[in-house]
């Protein structure tokens, strides 16, 4: 489970920035007294129309509620109805094209199409739309009946698409979630090493010991395979996703839900108190553990029935990502310095080239992994692989759905291992934490790198090409300067024996 758990948080190692298509906002505004606004949704395509930046340059419109007629023909709309006017008619039929060039004679300032069904971007030819100069945008109906509602009969209303802020809060959360990730597994990884070393002194808490170590270990053979399966596996992904992303979705469950309980269960472990036990199939069970477990599992089942309801499952997916990650870097170790480079460097490859290479072979020219990570053709389920904090800026995508930035497990995970690596070398060799913090500092300047790159460049980024150099130069330098390179590069020797 821990191998193939591991293997699905690999497979995206990417950091995405909020998707942006034509969006845009209607202000509304009422004649009461001082005048009520609100804000609402809509669609545009800016290949038709430009809409202004800001409100200062927007021209408002009396709104004509004609929402009982599609406008698809001249005989449904009474002559002057509406001339100047902002109209508001249903989604029929015909193209929007033909409503648009209907409401155009007839004089009015701009067209609203309300839509009872998602909203989808517009996409008529751009050719066919040259003698067509008023704006057109899709609505959804249920923001034209609460705009009656709120604003009145007598409403005026305008059209504005504000640019993007170069900048959104969310990132500060993304970073601060993956760098307290990071250097929390590590240290997690430097205690449980220094009770191996305790035990070793006796033969008695040794055998003990074993019987309770959960650890597992990569060897670069293991790395090799591992990286090898990776890559199959995004493939089988691409083509195969409408099925797989159910398997992934599954996967997460039950690794996340263990997981978390593992997490859980060392912190009240800690706590002297409420430990009765209960017999149970010849072992003594602590009740506060069943508990805990009937938690984990609960929390894990009602992420899996709301996990699409996006204003709060993103949280529940959080927490069980930052407990999936902890728990992983934790478990799996890495016994060298040797080992590290392979894997890391090997996923760097990975990365950059189902990001920045498969465009060159995909028929759609897109990214293979930038497909899988979107849901390709239009699949509605995401993989939940990612720590997904929502836009804090206030822009038309917070009104038209709740967008997120994004960033993988694997840009936790494989970094982390390394991490982890580096504070219990720290721990074998009494080297008061030198590595470990270094390391992930190093790994702080690679993702505040990885969000300057991301804000200049506005695609997804393969976090890794910034991420692995950073800390992997960074552990080099350190090992270099305290003359401890052989020893760092090939592990201690106290591990390899211990590991059975």
């Amino acid at each position: 489970m821990r191998a193939a758990g591991l293997l699905w948080a690999a497979l995206w190692g990417l950091l995405l920035p909020p998707v942006a298509a034509d969006e845009g906002i209607l202000h509304a505004s009422g004649n009461g007294v001082p005048p009520v606004t609100k804000d609402y949704c809509i669609i545009y395509n800016s290949n038709w129309i430009s809409l202004p930046k800001s409100l200062d340059n927007a021209t408002f419109g009396t709104l004509e509620n004609l929402t009982s007629t599609v406008l698809c023909n001249y005989s449904e709309v009474p002559s002057g109805l509406m001339k100047d006017k902002a109209v508001v008619v249903m989604r029929g039929n015909c193209t929007f094209l033909e409503k648009a060039r209907i409401a155009q004679s007839l004089g009015a300032k701009m067209l609203l199409i309300a839509s009872k069904s998602r909203l989808s971007p517009l996409s008529d030819n751009k050719t066919d739309f040259e003698d067509v100069t008023l704006p057109v945008a899709l609505i959804r109906y249920n923001d034209i009946v609460d705009m009656q509602l709120t604003l009145g009969n007598e409403v005026n209303v305008t059209l504005y698409s504000p640019p993007l802020p170069e900048f959104d809060c969310s990132m500060v959360v993304i970073f601060l979630i993956a760098v307290f990730t990071v250097a929390l597994g590590g240290y997690w990884s430097g205690v449980a090493e220094l009770e191996n070393l305790k035990a070793i002194a006796s033969p008695e808490e040794r055998e003990t010991r074993r019987k309770k170590e959960e650890n597992v270990t990569f060897t670069p053979v293991t790395v090799i395979l591992f990286v090898v399966i990776c890559c199959v596996m995004l493939v089988l992904l691409y083509f195969f996703y409408k099925w797989l992303v159910y398997v992934i979705i599954s996967v997460f469950c039950l690794a996340s839900a263990m997981s978390l309980y593992n997490c859980l269960a060392a912190l009240i472990a800690e706590i002297p108190f409420g430990q009765c036990r209960i017999a149970c199939c010849n072992k003594n069970i602590e009740v506060r553990l069943i508990f805990l477990a009937v938690f984990c599992i609960a929390a894990a089942v009602v992420w899996a029935v709301f996990r699409n309801e996006d204003r709060w499952a993103w949280i529940l997916q959080d927490i069980l990502g930052v407990a999936f990650c902890l728990n992983f870097i934790k478990t799996l170790k890495m016994p060298n310095f040797k080992s590290c480079v392979i894997l890391l460097g090997l996923l760097l490859l990975y990365d950059v080239f189902f990001v920045f290479i498969t465009p060159f072979i995909t028929k759609n020219g897109a990214s293979i992994m930038v497909e899988v990570a979107a849901g390709p053709f239009g699949n509605s389920e995401k993989l939940p692989v990612v720590i997904r904090v929502p836009r804090l800026e206030y822009a038309a995508s917070t009104l038209c759905d709740m967008p997120f930035s994004l960033l993988g497990f694997g840009d936790i995970i494989v970094p982390g291992l390394l991490v982890a690596y580096c504070r219990r070398f720290d721990v074998q060799t009494s080297s008061s934490s030198v590595y470990y913090i270094s390391c992930t500092i190093a790994y702080a300047v690679g993702m505040v790198l990885t969000f300057v790159v991301l804000a200049l460049m506005k695609m997804g980024q393969p976090a890794l090409l910034y991420l692995v150099p950073c800390t992997l130069i960074t552990s080099s330098f350190v090992a270099w300067r305290r003359k401890e390179m052989k020893k760092f590069w090939k592990g201690s020797s106290y591990q390899v024996g211990w590991m059975p």
